[in-house]
């Protein structure tokens, strides 16, 4: 599987992209993963599935682990993400 791509089409929504216009926002890199995905699970994610609208789905918050000293000394920037399973 690593190496694959899954195409998502409809069934994938991005936090930063949900909550920002790359258009008419002049946001750069984005915004922040850890307040975005709060925001966005907490508004539009958990009232979905509240209101029925949404049975269920899988919400993953990724990151990076960035530390300023490993940066300096080349070391690689490792990856985390966080998947929770939301089922009505």
């Amino acid at each position: 599987m690593a190496g694959e791509h899954l195409p998502l089409g409809d069934n994938y929504f991005d936090c930063g992209l949900l909550l920002f216009d790359r258009e008419t926002q002049d946001v750069h890199a984005g915004a922040s993963g850890c307040g975005c995905s709060a925001s966005v699970l907490c508004s539009l994610i958990l009232g979905n599935l509240e209101r029925g609208v949404w049975r269920d789905g899988l919400f993953v918050a990724t990151g990076a682990l960035m530390s300023p000293t490993s940066s300096q000394q080349g070391e690689s920037i490792p990856g985390i993400a966080h998947l929770i399973h939301f089922k009505r």
